[in-house]
């Protein structure tokens, strides 16, 4: 029989780039997968993932493929504007197989830290938590970055009735569906081109609102095959 999220172990309430895996990431990824292993996608439908991704004007990497006739390399329609300095903006947003939810930016000059974190907990999260699940059970996953493994976050959350998954596995965003969403949301955004940090921030909010139900309960439910494939690797990185 499939575990279920009510019966799995590790669960406690209030507690990118593919870089190479040192020994603990492999196991530790391991651990976690073995654990999760035969939970099912519809447990994975439980799960609200959150994480943070960054937008640069002009694209990603700055680079993009035109085609264009002899004679038209400098030609104003397939030249791409660079800055030294690119806008960044850096926005939190979370989903599940119920949809997006909310997405927020980090205003400039506001340091990235569990006060601030906790502060978009409360405003952004638990909304969503609410709207999109109600009293159905609900467990939240985010990574171990350093504010939100802060021992005042934990205690928040334990107080908030929020159930956590976990321990997250470091350098592991082909575990992360959100890692996914996070591409195909750049792409679209890209899609638009943007000519200044308005207007990206924008066209991020309104990519944001048009990603479907379907494309997010996709996502959800390939958490089995990524989990199967990081076991067949012996926790190595898969091709998610």
């Amino acid at each position: 029989e499939a575990k279920t999220f009510g019966r799995w172990p590790g669960v406690k309430k209030g507690s990118k780039e593919a870089t190479s895996l040192q020994k603990k990431n492999i196991r530790d990824r391991l651990i976690f997968c073995k654990k999760y292993g035969e939970c099912t996608a519809e447990d994975w439908g439980k799960v609200k993932f959150y994480d943070e991704a960054s937008f640069r004007l002009f694209g990603a990497s700055g680079k993009r493929l035109v085609r264009r006739r002899k004679g038209e390399r400098y030609h104003q329609s397939c030249v791409m504007p660079t800055v030294k300095h690119p806008e960044t903006i850096h926005v939190w947003g979370c989903f599940s197989s119920k949809g997006v939810g909310s997405l927020t930016s980090l205003p400039k000059n506001t340091a990235m830290n569990k006060e601030w974190y906790q502060n978009t907990l409360q405003q952004q999260l638990l909304p969503t938590i609410q709207q999109q699940f109600g009293e159905e059970q609900c467990i939240f996953q985010h990574d171990g970055a350093p504010c939100h493994k802060a021992k005042v976050i934990t205690k928040w959350l334990g107080d908030q009735n929020v159930e956590i998954l976990g321990p997250w596995p470091g350098n592991s965003p082909d575990l992360n569906p959100i890692e996914n969403l996070w591409s195909i949301l750049k792409r679209r955004v890209d899609k638009q081109k943007p000519t200044n940090s308005d207007q990206l921030q924008e066209v991020i909010m309104k990519e944001w609102v048009a990603i479907s139900q379907v494309l997010a309960q996709k996502l959800i439910e390939s958490m089995p095959s990524r989990i199967a494939e990081v076991l067949k690797k012996k926790g190595q990185h898969c091709k998610y």
